[in-house]
């Protein structure tokens, strides 16, 4: 018999490639969005302009990793990086009306794709599915900051 945990490990497995083939087949327009693209593009959409490190701390990355990362999306011309006015040293990310209009019409079309998916689960269904998986994603973030408190404490 298999135990909870491990169908639960294949199951995020399985939801991790599944979400990649959503991923790959909802590129649409002129340009492709990576995953790390769609991420910074959704989260200018959502928050607006925000300060690469605000960008790090969110996805929980290495300022430098995100560093890179802004660099394809400015070099796409879907966002504009400028000087934070409060803190010269810090730069400030923005949507070009190129990175709305892309990030709008991906979303769309993958939300498309969703209502698709799950036209047949009923409004309880997809309600018990997403409280499910907005617990998880607050179990994770919590797991990850208390193992970045033990690696401070470590190096301490």
């Amino acid at each position: 018999m298999v135990h909870t945990n491990e169908e639960i490990e294949q199951q995020l497995f399985i939801l991790f490639r599944r979400s990649q083939a959503i991923h790959v087949s909802t590129r649409s327009g002129e340009f492709e969005l990576d995953r790390s693209i769609y991420g910074i593009l959704c989260l200018l959409d959502d928050e607006g302009p925000v300060r690469l490190g605000t960008i790090a701390h969110r996805f929980r990355l290495d300022p430098s990793t995100i560093t890179r990362q802004v660099q394809a999306v400015v070099r796409l011309g879907l966002a504009t990086k400028t000087v934070d006015p409060h803190d010269r040293r810090a730069a400030i990310l923005s949507l070009t009306p190129v990175g709305k209009e892309t990030i709008v019409n991906a979303r769309e079309h993958r939300r498309k794709m969703l209502y698709s998916i799950l036209g047949g689960w009923t409004a309880q269904q997809r309600s018990d599915f997403l409280a499910g998986l907005r617990r998880f994603n607050t179990s994770v973030d919590g797991w990850i900051d208390a193992e970045h408190e033990d690696d401070a404490q470590r190096s301490t």
